[in-house]
């Protein structure tokens, strides 16, 4: 069974690799994505158990949202979720998480997907200033739908905690899906592979006896 999954994979590669290199993405940005979801509660529950709830983490105001209120770029107000925005504990617990998944992912991508062979400090470079770019976007974007996701299911459905842990599912699978749909341009860029020399044997000089 797993010698003819290899062939037909093999056959892809050779036949369409465009298609073949997004199927390889795809799985294992999701396997990334399930990495996230496992380390978010672990990390969440770690910080939520210390004072950095209650220590507010909002900065970069741009504009103002719908009810008038300031709008932060990283919007966590001191206080547990819903009521509040989850503190400086909320905003490690999804950074750090971010972190780790991005740097896993970024070596799995290289190697796997890609089989790059470029330079792997320049690569880094790039997609440092790429992941920076993204999760400020991100961020921005997270400051619009995840205090209503969080009072909908925590306070409105009535699921308290258990609405807390799917708001953390949801909220991070948009954000593996922005970052998804980012980043495979930006590794088709980053990721190349440069044709490799081969260097043809000198040719056997022959030695004529004297």
């Amino acid at each position: 069974m797993l010698r003819r999954i290899g062939e037909a994979w093999k056959g892809l590669e050779q036949r369409r690799p465009g298609t073949a290199q997004f199927l390889m993405f795809f799985v294992l940005s999701n396997g990334v994505t399930a990495l996230q979801l496992a380390l978010m509660p672990v990390f969440k529950s770690a910080f939520g158990h210390t004072a950095l709830v209650s220590t507010a983490f909002q900065v970069l105001p741009i504009g103002a949202n719908v009810d008038g209120s300031q709008f932060f770029v990283f919007d966590y107000a001191a206080g547990a979720l819903p009521q509040g925005g989850g503190g400086l504990a909320y905003f490690l617990a999804v950074q750090i998480t971010l972190l780790i998944a991005q740097v896993i992912n970024f070596f799995l991508q290289r190697r796997v997907t890609f089989r790059s062979n470029s330079s792997i400090w320049r690569a880094a470079a790039w997609y440092l200033l790429a992941y920076i770019i993204i999760t400020f976007a991100a961020a921005a974007l997270q400051g619009l739908y995840k205090a209503p996701i969080y009072d909908l299911l925590m306070t409105t459905w009535g699921w308290g905690e258990l609405g807390g842990t799917v708001a953390d599912v949801v909220t991070m699978i948009i954000n593996s899906a922005l970052s998804f749909w980012v980043f495979f341009p930006i590794f088709k860029v980053i990721f190349k592979r440069e044709p490799e020399l081969h260097l043809e044997p000198a040719p056997a000089t022959s030695r004529t006896a004297v």
